[in-house]
C-alpha cells in the first residue's frame, strides 16, 4: 500500500501538470508513449511478441495514432491509416504464414487499434472543446481514479461480500459501493472548483455547468470504470499474469493504471459531443 501510495503522490501530479500546460504536441506525446507501453505490455502478457515484426509493426502504429492530431493529412484520412494497418498486418501474415496465425493477427489488430483510439479520447475533447478541454481530460481522470482509489481502500478496511470473485477475488461490493460515491462526488468537486476558478480570473462567472447532469454521468463513469478494470482483469488472469509490467510501483504496469479509462474517455466524449455540459454566459 506504500508504494502504491508513493507513486500516486508522483505520478498524480505529473499527469495534472501535463495537462494544465495546455500544449497539443505535449499531449500527443504523452498519450503516444502510453499507447505505446500499454500495446507492448499487453503483447508480452498475451505471450504474442514471438514474431519481431509483427509486434513491432502493431506497438508503432499503437504510438503513430495519437500524432494525427498534429498532422493534418493524416486527420482528415483516419479511415485510409487503419485501412492501410489492417492490409499491412495481412502482407506480414503472406509472407509469415507458416509461422503466425491468425488469432495472433487478429489480437495485434484490436488491441493497436483500440487501445490508441481510446486514449484518443481525451485528444478528440480537447479538439472539440477547446475552452474546456483541460477541464474535461482533468475531469476523466480525477473521477476514474478517485473511484478507483475510493474502491481499493473501502474494500481493503471495511470490505467483507465478494463482488466478482472468479475474477478478481479482492474486489467487495462495499468497494464497488465505495468507488461509486467517491467517484461521483469527485467528479462534482471537480466541476465546483473548476467554475470557481473561471469566476476568479474573470471576475465573473462566463460559463454554467450542468451540475444534475455531470453528477449523473459521473456515476456512470465510474460504473464504467469498473468495467474497464474487470475486464483488464480477466485478460491477465487468462494470461496468467499479476499485472500488466512494474513501471508504476503499487499498481503494475501503465495499463493497470490506465484500464478504468478505457471506456470512460470514449464515453464522455461521444455523449459530449451531443449534449454539452457548458452554457456560456
Amino acid at each position: 500500500m506504500v508504494k502504491r501510495i508513493l507513486t500516486a503522490v508522483i505520478a498524480i501530479p505529473l499527469g495534472v501538470l501535463v495537462i494544465l500546460l495546455d500544449y497539443m504536441p505535449l499531449y500527443v506525446a504523452f498519450f503516444s508513449a502510453v499507447s505505446l507501453i500499454s500495446v507492448y505490455e499487453l503483447l508480452i502478457a498475451s505471450k504474442y511478441t514471438g514474431n519481431k515484426l509483427l509486434s513491432v509493426v502493431s506497438i508503432v502504429f499503437a504510438a503513430a495514432t495519437p500524432t494525427i492530431f498534429i498532422i493534418p493529412v493524416l486527420h482528415k484520412h483516419l479511415v485510409w491509416l487503419f485501412s492501410t494497418f489492417v492490409l499491412f498486418l495481412f502482407i506480414i501474415l503472406l509472407f509469415k504464414h507458416d509461422r503466425i496465425q491468425f488469432e495472433q493477427l487478429s489480437l495485434c489488430a484490436f488491441i493497436s487499434i483500440a487501445i490508441p483510439l481510446a486514449y484518443s479520447s481525451f485528444l478528440f475533447l480537447r479538439e472539440t472543446f477547446p475552452q474546456h478541454g483541460q477541464f474535461l481530460m482533468l475531469f476523466i481522470l480525477i473521477t476514474t481514479w478517485m473511484a478507483d482509489a475510493g474502491a481499493y481502500f473501502v474494500g481493503t478496511f471495511i470490505g467483507k461480500h465478494p463482488f466478482a470473485p472468479k475474477i478478481s477475488p479482492k474486489k467487495t461490493w462495499e468497494g464497488f459501493i465505495g468507488g461509486i460515491v467517491i467517484g461521483t462526488l469527485s467528479g462534482v468537486a471537480t466541476a465546483f472548483v473548476y467554475l470557481l476558478i473561471d469566476t476568479q480570473l474573470n471576475g465573473h462567472a462566463t460559463f454554467e455547468i450542468n451540475i444534475p447532469y455531470i453528477c449523473v454521468i459521473s456515476a456512470v463513469m465510474t460504473i464504467l470504470a469498473v468495467v474497464g478494470d474487470l475486464s483488464a482483469s480477466i485478460i491477465k488472469r487468462q494470461c496468467s499474469v499479476k499485472d500488466f509490467g512494474n513501471l508504476m510501483p503499487g499498481h503494475g504496469g501503465v495499463l493497470d493504471r490506465f484500464d478504468s479509462v478505457l471506456f470512460v474517455a470514449p464515453f464522455v466524449y461521444q455523449l459530449f459531443s451531443f449534449f454539452s455540459p457548458f452554457t456560456q454566459i
